[in-house]
């Protein structure tokens, strides 16, 4: 044994008894933690039994009164400390059961200047200190742990609550471990070693995405740990980390805003429900609640719960028309958007559309009347302030026709065929007196008319006499005079068709994507709700699949948030013709001084030469750095005949299988998926085919098409079908590279006849040929 190698041991010997000094430790804190809990939960079993037996209310004299009072008072506030003690020690006992399964994953070394000794931390997913109050284990998102992942060894700077502190970075150690053994450790001087990337990018893929702490990287820990910018913008490569970072993100903020900051105030834009079952465990492996989770479809969807929202060309079963495309790049324009505020403020002076609100099946309030109110304010009042008066005035109106009312016919039949149980309803008491029975009759006239007119009521409250199909409408008839649509190569012609059709789609109670956020933004305008400004915090994955009329929506819908935006403008597999402007338009919605762009260019999910292949698949993309990680190139086969393609798919599945890799086949649509999933249950091998959203992700082969594969990966990706008629556009070119990078360690593509012109121009080097 050399010197070195006996060193080596002698280090990890002497770090393995420090570890299990830590296990134990942490073993005793636990072990307090459950006193404390079981000793709360006593004193307030005994407090509340001691209470009963000594506190009897008294409705005597004000003295005895004043008592009783004082002591609910103080056995409440008794109550509260022993419930705060309880919830702290189960906080406690949280972070303990994490540490106890892996107590920290790097060690720091450093000297501060000024101090006489060098000093030695730990870090890990939660703090920890013993009976002492000596820290034995940091959390990651301290600000002393930044130093792990921004700094080489030397001297490294941090940010601190007290300002920038400096010090000399003497050792940076990292360390895998399970079980309470330390499997391997390294010493780096760069912030994550290699050596321990590989270790940890080896591993196979899992249903459920996990958290990165151990192996942030530099230029991710800068977005982690952004607290300045109202818009963080990052721009990265597949594989490159960027959701993991942002759930990082996430976590880091509920820690450094703790007390002011809760999970309720953040809320996360994804692609589909599918990748939220896939990142649903990360925030709470590190301790913290997941924040509100939902897609764009589910935000818009449940404001239009009695409309049919359609997307034709999301899942890629319709090809869009030339015309479609240039009209969909109108809608989805940042001008469209300042058009919808240009048209709002006009109604402040005219074309605002009512509809009659109606009872008993005829008009109460009609439509001219309300017209009438709307327009008799004067002009310092603007679009929500207009409609908040106008509603305050027809609900006065509507008190004052509760008398008139009582007076109809209708009431006195009404009151007449009441059933002696419809009438103890009414009553206020089962024994109640009248005066006369002229007394009794109005009061159960009001009650009935009361009750009906509540209808009226919810009427004027929830807007129903805004005819928001014909505000809408009428907005699309006046879009030719705001916006130049020639310059998106639409004809006025072309734009009269359209609105026929969004008119046709109403009657049909469908409403098109492109058209709902602008229909939902103008209704805001009109009525001044539903704009959140309790969200603290927003961010949007993916986002090279939103508009900028999207983006502009949701920044208008939480005017209180910081946004983070992150994708790959690589990926833009719906919005092909906006995505290569999309920060340039989303950008001029936030103050320059305050955004933040950060791009991520190293790819860590595929090996090396699944990357290189990926990477060569794009034209005039974005940069992407290789990790030398070794795997065999991607294998393209091609077979004459679908029964040749089936037979090959078999094989490649069995030998997957054989790797205890699992494997996703890709297919381009939902129809293709559909065909695969019933050939392979045929041929007896199980897969599990995604057919939705909705579905949880299974363990083992998977069937899913490619609209809902955005941001998942797994072990080994089939593409299925990667032929000429198939993949054969230009704009396609980025379905094909999201498809194949979502492949971890082996990539597969099958065709038949022959292969589609967007793969076949990659170099012959980087792949073989079955």
């Amino acid at each position: 044994m050399t010197k070195n190698e006996k060193f080596i041991r002698q280090t990890q010997a002497a770090e393995q008894r420090h570890l299990d000094e830590v296990i134990t430790k942490i073993g005793r804190a636990q072990t307090k933690a459950r006193q404390s809990i079981d000793q709360a939960k006593n004193d307030t079993q005994s407090l509340n039994r001691q209470f009963n037996e000594e506190v009897h209310l008294s409705y005597g004299s004000d003295t005895t009164n004043l008592e009783t009072a004082l002591s609910i008072r103080q056995q409440q506030q008794m109550l509260q400390e022993r419930e705060n003690s309880w919830q702290q020690s189960a906080r406690q006992l949280n972070t303990l059961k994490r540490l106890a399964k892996t107590p920290y994953f790097a060690r720091l070394d450093f000297h501060e200047h000024g101090e006489p000794r060098r000093e030695t931390i730990y870090i890990g997913l939660g703090s920890f200190s013993d009976e002492h109050d000596h820290f034995l284990i940091y959390d990651w998102r301290a600000p002393i742990s930044s130093i792990y992942y921004d700094g080489k060894l030397g001297q490294v700077s941090y940010q601190t609550p007290d300002g920038e502190q400096t010090v000399n970075v003497l050792l940076k150690r990292q360390f895998l471990i399970k079980g309470g053994a330390i499997e391997s450790m390294f010493d780096t001087t760069e912030t994550i070693g290699d050596q321990m990337l590989l270790e940890v990018l080896g591993e196979k893929s899992s249903t459920q995405m996990k958290s990165i702490v151990t192996t942030i990287q530099q230029e991710q820990n800068k977005i982690i740990r952004n607290v300045a910018a109202d818009l963080l913008f990052v721009q990265g490569a597949a594989g490159s980390g960027k959701t993991s970072a942002i759930l990082q993100r996430v976590a880091f903020l509920l820690y450094r805003y703790r007390g002011k900051l809760t999970a309720s105030q953040v809320i996360m834009f994804s692609p589909n429900q599918l990748f939220n079952d896939y990142i649903e465990n990360v925030l709470p492996e590190l301790g913290e609640q997941n924040m509100v989770q939902m897609t764009y479809a589910q935000f818009i969807g449940r404001r239009l719960p009695k409309m049919t929202i359609t997307d034709p060309a999301a899942n890629f079963e319709v090809a869009q028309t030339t015309t479609a495309k240039a009209i969909s790049r109108v809608k989805t324009d940042l001008r469209f958007f300042k058009a919808v505020g240009i048209y709002a403020r006009h109604l402040e002076k005219q074309d605002m559309r009512f509809k009659d609100l109606k009872f008993r099946g005829k008009p109460y309030f009609s439509k001219e009347k309300m017209a009438e109110i709307y327009y008799s304010f004067n002009e310092n009042y603007h679009l929500a302030n207009r409609m908040d008066a106008t509603q305050e005035r027809l609900i006065q109106l509507l008190n004052n026709k509760v008398e008139p009312e009582i007076r109809k016919n209708w009431v006195a039949k009404a009151v007449e065929n009441l059933s002696d149980e419809q009438l103890q309803s009414l009553y206020a008491k089962a024994d109640q007196e009248f005066a006369s029975s002229d007394a009794e009759f109005k009061y159960l006239a009001r009650k009935i008319v009361t009750k009906e007119l509540q209808t009226v009521n919810r009427g004027i409250r929830r807007f129903r006499f805004i005819n928001s199909r014909a505000q809408y409408l009428h907005f699309l008839q006046q879009v030719p005079y705001l916006i130049d649509l020639a310059s998106f190569g639409v004809t006025k012609e072309d734009w009269n068709q359209e609105v026929a059709q969004v008119q046709a789609d109403f009657r049909d109670k469908r409403l098109r994507l492109d058209d709902v956020s602008p229909y939902l933004y103008l209704f805001d305008l009109i009525t001044g709700k539903q704009v959140d400004r309790n969200i603290k915090f927003v961010f949007i994955d993916e986002i090279q699949d939103y508009t900028p009329f999207q983006a502009a929506y949701l920044q208008a819908s939480f005017p209180k948030a910081r946004f983070t935006m992150l994708g790959d403008l690589n990926q833009a597999i719906f919005t092909h013709a906006t995505s290569s402007s999309l920060l340039s338009q989303v950008q001029k919605l936030f103050d320059p001084e305050k955004t933040e762009v950060v791009q991520l260019t190293r790819s860590y999910r595929s090996t090396k030469p699944i990357t290189e292949y990926t990477r060569a698949l794009l034209r005039n993309g974005q940069k992407i750095d290789t990790f030398d990680r070794a795997g065999d190139l991607p294998n393209i086969a091609i077979r004459a005949d679908e029964a040749a393609l089936h037979e090959l798919l078999l094989r490649t599945l069995q030998e997957n299988d054989q790797r205890q890799l699992t494997t996703a086949i890709i297919a381009k649509t939902k129809q293709e998926s559909q065909d695969l999933a019933q050939f392979l249950k045929t041929a007896g091998y199980h897969a599990t085919l995604i057919r939705s959203e909705n579905q949880r992700l299974a363990a083992g082969t998977i069937i899913v098409p490619a609209y809902l594969a955005k941001g998942l990966e797994f072990d080994a990706v089939v593409m299925w079908n990667a032929s000429a008629t198939r993949y054969h556009d230009e704009d396609e070119r980025q379905l094909v590279y999201t498809i194949a990078s979502r492949a971890m360690h082996r990539l597969t593509i099958l065709a038949q006849d022959e292969l589609s012109p967007l793969l076949s121009a990659v170099p012959a080097t980087l792949y073989t040929v079955e």
